[in-house]
């Protein structure tokens, strides 16, 4: 057996993608932490595209509109919620980093955050 490689191998659990090394003795890992760690604490990476999404699945039929992207503090995040949901006449909520909106008002959404400087695309059906 000696010369053959592992092909799989459980007994340490699960490996490092760059080291192949075990997740507990990874090398890398602490550099990787270390380079990101300012910047996925307050938030999400985007490419500074604001989306619109609709969605309905898992809603009973009824249309949300999710937008994603927004790369702002939460703070600020809370503010613009409340100012798109008051200027739609919807409710709302904040999930994570994404604004989830009653109703399809992708349309009126969207004039509304270009007005305040944002770019913004309409994704999905």
């Amino acid at each position: 057996m000696s010369g053959k490689n592992t092909v799989y191998s459980t007994d340490q659990g699960k490996h490092c993608s760059r080291c192949s090394k075990p997740q507990a003795q990874c090398q890398c890992k602490s550099r990787t932490r270390s380079a990101s760690s300012g910047l996925q604490s307050s938030a999400k990476v985007s490419d500074g595209i604001v989306r619109l999404h609709r969605q309905s699945k898992g809603r009973a039929g009824k249309p949300v509109t999710l937008i994603t992207g927004l790369d702002i503090k939460m703070e600020e995040l809370k503010k613009l919620a409340k100012t798109i949901k008051t200027k739609c006449g919807v409710g709302g909520k904040i999930e994570g980093h994404d604004i989830l909106l009653q109703g399809d008002k992708r349309a009126m959404i969207k004039i509304e955050l270009e007005s305040l400087g944002y770019t913004v695309k309409i994704a999905g059906g």
